[in-house]
């Protein structure tokens, strides 16, 4: 690989900033990069519910699609909006070390998510944030919001919402300030929420895998197997977090209903993380999660 390599990702003012990363992390193995930017189904409709676009998902399938053509080498995504199965003849080759995991609140007057009043509008395209901020708070009227980050906020300060939830290292990334960063016992991020990966035809796996670093991919990995194991999109209200400790993984996933009111979590330790994310699953599963999927789907 001596010759620049085209990495594509989406062309918003975070994803440039991602694909920065993605760019250093290649360079520090003396891969040249080159940015193409890609625009999405998701960055052109921007009214539409993701749920009715086809959930986080909206965002990958152009990039990958651009991959599996030959037009970029490379890709670049937020772990959180990868699908659980991705396009047949690539690869998750590497992530790259992990920011913030957890998600922010934005409002107006700094108020936190507890003190927020009866009625207040809170704008979230995430039925995970919005089932865990209604499990916190029920007398909120959580409501659907598209947009960028910036827009979001911007729609803050107008009025438009009382607040916005969006996630930490977004806002980090974009030097934005959070009213409350939310605590992960309160409310779990998404399956891959913080980390960026890099996706190849598996041709170039074993070049692209240097940048991986180990302790996000185990993480994520477990995740991601737990969101398999449930057959469940990303825009359902489930929620995991992964981490090593001790040489095992260590696994926390949650399962809620639309409304909030139900929630269902455990945890789970293990030295395979295919292993711990499916069992983790399953369990889920078992102990009722399945009624509350199916409470989610659309």
């Amino acid at each position: 690989m001596s010759r620049t390599l085209r990495l594509g990702g989406r062309g918003s003012a975070l994803s440039r900033i991602q694909a920065e990363y993605a760019i250093e992390a290649l360079a520090a193995l003396k891969i040249e990069v080159q940015f193409i930017p890609i625009t999405t189904q998701g960055d052109r409709d921007r009214d539409s519910s993701l749920r009715l676009i086809g959930g986080q998902g909206v965002f990958v399938r152009a990039v990958e699609e651009a991959l599996l053509e030959g037009e970029i080498d490379i890709a670049v995504h937020s772990a959180k909006d990868v699908p659980p199965a991705i396009a047949e003849g690539t690869a998750l080759a590497a992530y790259l070390p992990r920011a913030d995991v957890r998600d922010a609140l934005v409002s107006r007057d700094n108020l936190t998510l507890a003190v927020l009043p009866s009625g207040a509008r809170v704008g979230t395209g995430s039925r995970r944030r919005a089932a865990q901020a209604l499990h916190l708070n029920p007398d909120l009227k959580v409501v659907d919001i598209r947009g960028n980050v910036d827009t979001r906020i911007e729609r803050v300060g107008r009025g438009q919402y009382d607040a916005v939830i969006v996630a930490a290292a977004a806002l980090q990334r974009l030097g934005r300030e959070a009213s409350e960063l939310l605590p992960i016992d309160l409310v779990m991020p998404s399956p891959g929420q913080g980390a960026l990966v890099l996706q190849c035809r598996e041709e170039d796996e074993d070049q692209i895998s240097r940048a991986d670093h180990r302790p996000t991919s185990l993480a994520v990995t477990a995740e991601r197997a737990m969101l398999r194991a449930l057959g469940a999109g990303c825009s359902l209200p489930l929620a995991a977090l992964g981490g090593v400790r001790g040489g095992e993984v260590v696994l926390a996933g949650r399962l809620l209903s639309v409304d909030g009111q139900e929630r269902i979590e455990l945890q789970r330790t293990g030295l395979d993380p295919e292993a711990v994310g499916r069992e983790v699953g399953e369990t889920l599963l078992e102990r009722g999660g399945a009624a509350l999927l199916q409470q989610g789907e659309p």
